[in-house]
């Protein structure tokens, strides 16, 4: 069975923080057996849902949508079946060079991108991982895992909600701990730290202390 929830975080601006559901995307992968998929962009999207979703028939997927339009991201179409989004992780953007891992899911995958294209112009290489669905991702061998998320260079997550759970992927996370605001989601997304500039600047803030 697949459950089907859009405007999954504070892009709902306006509706205030009694609708922008920070604990959500938290209480469903804290659900046993429930696949929890939020793909970055159309691309992500169509493969999770021919792949994933009759793949995990047996059990529940919760296919998490965004309210907002959203870009498709460079390179996401050239990502196939055997080392894409259906794995629930891969490498979206990567640099021999790089020296820092931004790792996202849904919306927030495009503020990565825009963080290292921003950091790229200054000479600092960053990767950048989509992890669509902990699930599946944790399903993969260790190796595959460990080449995803690798542990030699620093890490931040960025998702626009609870950081609870992400400490197994990332050093550092950006997300939201408190209940939202009443204002456009662009202004919500600046407020919180969600932004490319402002992760650009949470990674820079990160090598300077390293």
């Amino acid at each position: 069975m697949t459950f089907v929830f859009t405007h999954d975080s504070i892009g709902v601006g306006e509706d205030g923080p009694t609708h922008q559901p920070i604990e959500h995307l938290m209480a469903l992968r804290a659900m046993p057996g429930v696949h929890v998929v939020r793909p970055s962009d159309a691309n992500e999207a169509l493969q999770l849902i021919g792949e994933v979703i009759s793949t995990h028939s047996k059990g529940p997927t919760a296919l998490i949508l965004s309210r907002q339009d959203l870009p498709v991201l460079r390179g996401s179409d050239a990502i196939n079946s055997s080392n894409g989004a259906t794995r629930g992780g891969y490498v979206l953007r990567d640099d021999p060079s790089a020296v820092f891992t931004l790792v996202a899911t849904g919306s927030e995958v495009g503020a990565a991108v825009g963080a290292a294209d921003e950091l790229s112009a200054e000479g600092i290489q960053v990767r950048v991982v989509a992890l669509p669905c902990w699930e599946c991702f944790e399903a993969q061998p260790k190796d595959y895992r460990l080449s995803v998320i690798r542990r030699d260079i620093p890490s931040l997550s960025i998702e626009a909600g609870a950081t609870l759970g992400w400490a197994k992927y990332a050093d550092e996370s950006l997300g939201i701990d408190t209940f939202g605001i009443s204002a456009p989601g662009d202004f919500v997304f600046e407020y919180f730290n969600l932004t490319p500039s402002a992760v650009a600047s949470a990674v820079r803030h990160r090598l300077e202390h390293s």
